[in-house]
């Protein structure tokens, strides 16, 4: 069974808006689609958003020292 794309349905008017907006791609205001690097856009691993950053574990390691982050042993 093949499925119809959006440029193959020829009907009315109406019933493509009714069919698109049933089908599109829903706005979210939480969860892991929100979660993403500011840097690089890496949706996985650690993101660390505390104090705002909103940066990857592999970015934090990069700009670290430039923000005022230093490590302590």
């Amino acid at each position: 069974m093949k499925l119809l794309g959006i440029k193959k349905i020829a009907v009315s008017k109406t019933r493509r808006k009714k069919f698109l907006r049933n089908n599109s791609v829903k706005k979210r205001s939480f969860g892991k689609s929100l979660k993403k690097c500011k840097r690089c856009g890496r949706g996985k691993g650690s993101n660390i958003s505390r104090y705002g950053l909103n940066v990857c574990r592999r970015c934090f390691r990069e700009i670290a020292q430039a923000i005022g982050f230093t490590k302590y042993r």
